[in-house]
């Protein structure tokens, strides 16, 4: 049989894994967020600690640098108190006739469900540098979004 059809090993052919990506930009943290982190990193240590299995050892550190960047590169960052909408600001408003309230917070934090969004998400950065009363542009119309609180 020819060199060229031989298979030396499984694990020749196995996909290459590759670190999880991070999100472009600062690592801006809430003292929240920092928190999370470390509970994060815990339990990632206590997990590879208990885990004996190569491949699942292999794929906790993987997260485990990922969290470990995180840590390593977070920047707490306090809330503005200008009364301007800013990282770690929780803004009320109206978009397309509803009332929302949001938390502008860290991209390893957000989580729309619960009302904290990215301060990289498209709807934060149109919300940035807005006070309570005015209306400003989003998804291509202007005055679409008028703020209603800012705390």
């Amino acid at each position: 049989m020819s060199v060229a059809f031989r298979r030396e090993s499984d694990d020749e052919h196995l996909e290459p894994t590759f670190e999880l990506p991070l999100p472009p930009g600062p690592n801006l943290v809430t003292p929240r967020g920092r928190a999370l982190i470390e509970e994060r990193v815990a339990a990632l240590e206590a997990e590879i600690a208990a885990t004996h299995e190569d491949e699942v050892v292999k794929k906790l550190r993987r997260s485990l640098r990922y969290w470990l960047t995180r840590r390593a590169t977070a920047i707490e960052t306090a809330p503005r108190d200008d009364g301007a909408v800013g990282f770690g600001s929780r803004v009320t408003f109206q978009l397309a006739g509803k009332r929302r309230c949001v938390t502008l917070v860290g991209d390893d934090e957000a989580d729309p469900a619960t009302g904290t969004i990215a301060f990289s998400a498209p709807l934060a950065r149109a919300l940035m540098g807005a006070e309570a009363g005015e209306r400003v542009a989003f998804n291509g119309r202007e005055d679409s979004i008028e703020i209603l609180a800012v705390e």
